[in-house]
């Protein structure tokens, strides 16, 4: 279902109506609430920040898959980066969104302060810069994400390499989508009825790198835009086609995608990288997965430079990441449960800001008592400031009293 006007509130309620509908139909015939997952963090953030999935709720199940590729990066992984910065004259260019993701014993936030040359970029390109102003230094760009990212990153070592950069290399630790999708639909644990496909990634591959999903699984998938109307328009999609039992891969997102997607983008990656396995953070090593960099460009490959070797990680006890980014669990249970394991406690007490969210309580609320949790929220006193307030102005008349 193409969706043009983006910011039209009447359609989107029209179209939210028409969803639920279906939705609800779909129900019955299943007995169960369809479940379609969304296999990109852009999208998590998008559904969450306009309200979908709180607006669909007992019509559908949204969920969040492995589609974040700072969250799958293994811990491993995360260890090598720290190993990295410590090492003397060398300067890591990382993306900000990595700073603070925890390895085995800390992340590279904590070991800045502590002294490691850590730079946060923006782009790949930025790396190039500070490998010029610090020539006496070597600068190693830490490559992180999909299709996406990788012809930028590409086309910086295009550029270091026609700049005659030597004291530039890269510590690839670049994803590929489809290996971790098999993975998923291998699992027999999982349900998913359908596929909301992350457009940006789908710009670069195109739609037909996604059609496995409809001729291997039977399983529909739309790739998609990012506004509101683009997701709703996706959802709609998805589930026409679960009623009609006609699984196929959409390009729901025509203004961007193509079904080829972008030839020279991919040529770019394929002069310079090939699929080799990689680990991913709660799934162990998927073959086939990873972006290694091609021999040829082994004098800018950070790991053979500085001989980097990956340690067993040391997995903090209970850790559920696989599961909340297999979508079996969500966060929220991931917290409970690992603080249920190592307290023996099973009582929740929701405060704080967020909770002012009545949806987001009740959501919460209904979860966590369906996992066995007893549940204590706020009744006449404010979550937030107004809470705290109330506390300070007790205390405060307390210690007059003393």
């Amino acid at each position: 279902m193409a969706i043009k006007p983006m910011n039209n509130p009447e359609l989107a309620k029209q179209l939210a109506r028409q969803v639920i509908s279906l939705g609800q139909g779909l129900s019955e015939l299943l007995g169960r609430p369809p479940v379609l997952m969304e296999v990109c963090g852009t999208h998590t953030e998008a559904i969450s920040s306009c309200g979908i999935r709180s607006l669909l709720k007992g019509a559908l199940e949204l969920r969040s898959g492995p589609g974040c590729p700072v969250c799958v990066t293994a811990q491993e992984d995360i260890d090598l980066m720290l190993a990295l910065a410590h090492i003397p004259g060398v300067i890591a260019a990382v993306f900000g969104d990595m700073m603070r993701v925890p390895g085995s014993f800390s992340n590279l936030e904590r070991e800045r302060a502590c002294g490691a040359r850590v730079e946060v970029v923006y782009t790949p390109r930025e790396a190039i810069r500070l490998a010029r102003e610090n020539f006496g230094k070597q600068v190693v760009l830490i490559a992180v994400g999909f299709e996406t990212t990788a012809p930028l990153v590409s086309l910086s070592l295009m550029d270091a390499i026609g700049c005659g950069l030597s004291n530039f290399s890269l510590l690839s630790l670049q994803k590929t989508l489809e290996p971790v999708l098999h993975v998923l639909l291998k699992d027999a644990d999982l349900e998913i009825d359908g596929f909301i496909l992350p457009g940006h990634v789908a710009a670069i591959t195109g739609s037909r790198a996604f059609y496995f999903l409809a001729e291997q699984y039977g399983k529909p998938a739309v790739a998609s835009g990012f506004e509101t109307m683009d997701i709703l328009g996706s959802v709609y999609s998805l589930l026409r086609m679960l009623q009609s039992s006609s699984p196929r891969v959409v390009n729901g997102y025509t203004r961007v995608v193509r079904e080829q997607g972008n030839l020279k983008a991919q040529a770019l990656i394929d002069n310079c990288f090939y699929p080799e396995a990689a680990g991913w953070r709660g799934f162990g090593s998927i073959p086939a997965s990873g972006f290694q960099l091609r021999p040829f460009f082994d004098q800018f490959d950070a790991g053979k430079k500085f001989k980097l070797t990956a340690a067993q990680p040391s997995l903090e006890k209970g850790c559920q990441c696989g599961e909340v980014l297999k979508g079996k669990i969500t966060p929220v249970e991931n917290a409970a449960s690992r603080l249920k394991d190592r307290t023996g406690l099973s009582l929740v007490a929701l405060s704080g800001g967020a909770w002012q969210n009545r949806y987001l309580l009740h959501a919460t609320n209904q979860l966590l008592q369906t996992r066995g949790f007893k549940v204590l929220s706020q009744k006449q006193v404010p979550p937030n400031d107004g809470g705290i307030a109330l506390g300070q102005a007790v205390i405060a008349a307390c210690q007059n009293k003393v």
